[in-house]
C-alpha cells in the first residue's frame, strides 16, 4: 500500500462520513488541524515563520485565525510577517518607478498564496492518491466505498484525475464505473427533491409528504461546490 501516512485519515473518512462527501470531511479536518497548528508552538519555529512571512495568508483563513479567539498567537505572526513586508515594500519618491514596481509585483504576488492553502493543497492532493490505491488493492475500503452516498463534483473531479494519473486502465475503468453511478445517482435524487421543495409552495400540494425535499438547497449547493460553499458542518 503507497502514501502510507495518508491511509488511516482516509480509511476513517470513508467509513464515518456516509452521508456527506468523505473528501470534504478530510479538508475540513486538515484546515482545522493546520490553523490549530499554525497558532499553536509551530508559529515560533523559523522555517515556518519564514514560510508565513512569504505565503500570508487568504482573507478565509485570516478570518478563521481571527475567530479562534487566540490574539496572542495571531499578533505574534503578524508581528513577523509585518515586519518582513516592511523591509520589502518601499514606496520611495515619484520618480522610483522601479521601487514602486517591485512593490506591487510583491503585493500581487502575496495576494495569490496562502500558507494555509498550500499545506491543505499538498496534503489533500496525497489523499486523493491514496484513496485510489486503497479502492484498488483493500477489500475493506472498497465496502466503506460502497456505504458512501456521494461525493461532490469538485472532489469526484480530482479524484477521477489522481485515478488516471496512479491507477493502471482497467482499475481505472472500475474507479471511473464506481464513483460515477454515486455522483449520478445522487444528482438524480436532488433533482427530484428540489422539484418536490418547489412544488411544495404550491397550495396544491400540501397534502403531498416533504420526504428529504426540506434541505434539498443546501445539499444541492454542497453537491456542486463542496462542504465549504456553505460553511463547516
Amino acid at each position: 500500500m503507497k502514501e502510507h501516512i495518508y491511509t488511516i485519515p482516509v480509511t476513517e473518512a470513508f467509513a464515518t462520513h456516509k452521508d456527506r462527501c468523505p473528501f470534504c470531511a478530510l479538508l475540513e479536518k486538515l484546515e482545522h488541524d493546520e490553523l490549530d497548528i499554525i497558532l499553536g508552538a509551530s508559529m515560533m519555529e523559523p522555517d515556518v515563520r519564514s514560510e508565513t512571512n512569504r505565503l500570508g495568508f487568504c482573507d478565509d483563513h485570516f478570518k478563521k485565525m481571527f475567530g479562534m479567539k487566540n490574539r496572542l498567537g495571531l499578533a505574534l505572526m503578524l508581528e513577523s510577517h509585518l515586519e518582513s513586508l516592511k523591509k520589502e515594500l518601499k514606496t520611495g519618491n515619484i520618480f522610483s518607478r522601479d521601487i514602486a514596481n517591485k512593490s506591487v509585483e510583491r503585493i500581487e504576488k502575496l495576494e495569490s498564496t496562502c500558507y494555509v492553502c498550500s499545506r491543505i493543497e499538498d496534503k489533500i492532493s496525497k489523499m486523493f492518491t491514496t484513496a485510489c490505491y486503497l479502492f484498488d488493492e483493500e477489500k475493506e475500503f472498497k465496502a466503506s466505498f460502497e456505504s458512501v452516498r456521494y461525493f461532490c463534483l469538485p472532489h469526484y473531479r480530482e479524484y477521477m484525475l489522481a485515478a488516471k494519473r496512479v491507477l493502471d486502465k482497467d482499475s481505472y475503468a472500475e474507479l471511473v464505473r464506481a464513483a460515477n453511478g454515486k455522483v449520478t445517482a445522487y444528482l438524480d435524487s436532488l433533482k427530484d427533491d428540489v422539484s418536490l421543495f418547489c412544488k411544495k409552495f404550491d397550495y396544491r400540494f400540501d397534502d403531498l409528504p416533504w420526504g428529504e425535499s426540506k434541505d434539498s438547497v443546501e445539499r444541492s449547493i454542497k453537491y456542486l461546490c463542496g462542504d465549504s460553499s456553505l460553511g463547516s458542518r
